[in-house]
């Protein structure tokens, strides 16, 4: 589990791409420094494993399946691409952000940037699939970076970006039109499965209608 507070500015080292799936090769120093065989880290919000590192050189390769390919931007990613990258939670860790799976939900494409005095509003696209888990003030990963939503329509929406974020993420230099990874709060989905569930059990239980249909006889 993650956080979605990015620790590292990291780099794409190499890739290598399989029929239906790819090797990477990422330059992150401070994530590998205690990184083991079969760590998680985040790259741009998506949870990967590690399958190779070398602590003193600072790179980590991974594997990722078709799947993750399909649902993420990871496989537009080409060597020299700077990516967010997180280690997973430790359990004496502060919880900076919100609650982060790593689980890609889909993706969006940056529609607009509005510069402000110290900071940006950033807008995106909402997939229609996604727009019932997505309220203004809740939290969204967007490129595994925790954010507050600011504002939402039925098709868009937007996040605000202090400078930290624009400076050491790779939000700060996403254009109009680029693709970013999301992932909605999995509490409200949750929610969401639970009340389907409810609702459900409470129309399996309702008591069956023994009201008398309507009769045109006339009893003796």
């Amino acid at each position: 589990m993650f956080t979605g507070i990015v620790e590292e500015l990291g780099r794409v080292d190499t890739i290598d791409h399989g029929t239906e799936s790819a090797r990477l090769t990422l330059h992150g120093p401070l994530v590998t420094s205690d990184a083991i065989h079969g760590a998680s880290i985040a790259v741009n919000g998506v949870c990967l494993t590690v399958v190779e590192h070398d602590a003193e050189q600072g790179w980590f390769t991974v594997d990722v399946m078709a799947e993750t390919l399909s649902r993420s931007g990871l496989g537009d990613l080409e060597a020299g691409a700077p990516v967010n990258l997180e280690r997973a939670m430790a359990a004496s860790a502060r919880f900076g952000g919100h609650i982060v799976q790593g689980h890609v939900d889909g993706t969006a494409t940056v529609v607009e940037r509005q510069p402000g005095d110290r900071w940006e509003v950033v807008t995106f696209t909402l997939p229609a699939e996604l727009a019932r888990y997505v309220v203004e003030k809740g939290s969204i990963t967007v490129d595994g970076v925790s954010l507050t939503v600011s504002a939402v329509t039925d098709t868009t929406f937007s996040v605000s970006l202090i400078p930290t974020t624009l400076a050491l993420t790779t939000l700060g230099a996403r254009a109009v039109g680029d693709t970013v990874n999301l992932e909605v709060d999995v509490l409200a989905k949750y929610v969401e499965r639970l009340l389907i569930g409810r609702s459900t059990l409470a129309d399996s239980t309702a008591p069956a209608d023994l009201t008398t249909p309507a009769t045109s006889e006339v009893p003796a």
